[in-house]
């Protein structure tokens, strides 16, 4: 995989992370009483996109889904600090990296055949 299909893939995967947290989140502000029940209809349109761009990646499912995972780790990581306002701790860093690296053994030992 070269660099620019690697930072397109990466792209993907963050677009997709935000598209899932964001779906989640808004009906979360409805729940707890900081939003109203409007917020399901563009959740419920997030929660489409990110199926959506689920589909757009070319390599089996499963692999795609255990990469996505550790994109969706650390992007929730930094969700936690510009929305939640909550500084992450060193083991929140640790896991990130350690689901990156087990991310990039599934992503990168992968050769077409």
């Amino acid at each position: 995989m070269d660099s620019i299909a690697l930072a397109r893939a990466f792209g993907l995967f963050f677009a997709t992370a935000i598209t899932e947290l964001l779906g989640c989140y808004l009906p979360l502000l409805w729940l707890t009483g900081r939003g109203s029940a409007w917020l399901a209809l563009p959740a419920a349109l997030s929660l489409m996109v990110f199926v959506w761009l689920l589909t757009l990646h070319p390599e089996a499912s499963g692999r795609v889904y255990a990469t996505y995972g550790a994109i969706y780790i650390a992007t929730a990581i930094g969700w936690l600090y510009f929305v939640d306002g909550v500084a992450p701790t060193w083991n929140d860093y640790l896991g990130v990296g350690l689901a990156l690296a087990g991310a990039g053994v599934i992503a990168l030992g992968h050769r077409p055949a």
